[in-house]
């Protein structure tokens, strides 16, 4: 008797509940969907869970997996959301709620910053003739994209292409104006010493730089003309050629750091101070 009970109690466990009234799943789906809109998402992810369970019919097998998916991208565990989101698009009802779990598939994508990715699934979808009417959104993703992955002014493209979105146009125009070159730096770096670092508005180090290479570079000549070859060949190599590399490589580094400033000031404003839609 032991025995066939375990089994019963077995299969209990193990058989999700065909028989539950829709009432009672509306109601799970209310109270997991509450714990959502209350940024409670662990419990909401739990909740949404036991939903799937009981779903015997999966009536809501595409809101519960969206909505987990959702719940772990606030989390910040894109890996996992991008996985719900995939079952979402798996069990899509209808070419609306297929594009909307494929976009947040690249949202989730631009968040983790793997932009190679989320820019092949936006080509895959630009070219998918059910979401022709899509093109703005799909542009407007790719500008996102770019910004990520601090492509400014093709982000700055993507948006262009869109209807409504002209003040990241020239937003991104203008973060791409204030970043330096970095192949300008190193240009000037080779033919003025301190050049780079000026330009970046390190003003001591760069004035510093061109000072040792004007001094080891007037002794290396010096010496040559003096023809003491030997002390031109050490004073050359060990301290003229050493000040003129510094000065290439403080150049490329001032250049990136000050880029890198500008670049978080310019995701931290996106962060804070716009109010559209973000990844």
């Amino acid at each position: 008797m032991k025995r066939y009970f375990k089994y019963i109690l077995f299969l209990l466990i193990l058989i999700p509940s065909y028989s539950l009234p829709q009432d009672i799943l509306q109601k799970q789906y209310s109270y997991a969907l509450e714990k959502y809109n209350s940024e409670q998402y662990y419990d909401a992810i739990t909740e949404f869970k036991r939903l799937l369970f009981f779903d015997g019919g999966k009536k809501y097998v595409y809101d519960a997996n969206e909505y987990i998916g959702l719940s772990y991208k606030a989390g910040a565990k894109f890996s996992d959301a991008i996985l719900y989101f995939t079952i979402a698009e798996i069990n899509a009802g209808n070419n609306e709620e297929l594009f909307n779990s494929k976009i947040e598939i690249i949202r989730a994508n631009i968040l983790r910053r793997t932009t190679a990715r989320a820019l092949t699934l936006l080509d895959t979808l630009q070219s998918d003739k059910r979401f022709i009417s899509k093109k703005g959104d799909l542009y407007y993703w790719r500008g996102w994209a770019y910004i990520f992955s601090d492509q400014w002014d093709k982000a700055a493209q993507s948006f262009n292409m869109t209807d409504t979105n002209k003040t990241m146009v020239e937003f991104c125009k203008n973060v791409q104006h204030e970043k330096y070159s970095v192949p300008f730096a190193e240009i000037v770096s080779h033919f003025i010493p301190g050049a780079g670092q000026i330009y970046t508005g390190h003003y001591f180090s760069g004035v510093l730089s061109l000072g040792w290479n004007t001094l080891w570079g007037y002794l290396t000549v010096k010496s040559f003309v003096d023809d003491r070859i030997f002390d031109g060949l050490v004073t050359g190599n060990l301290l003229w050629l050493r000040f003129y590399n510094g000065n290439l490589q403080n150049a490329d580094k001032f250049v990136k750091e000050e880029n890198l400033k500008i670049t978080n000031n310019a995701l931290d404003y996106l962060q804070s101070g716009y109010h559209g839609l973000k990844p």
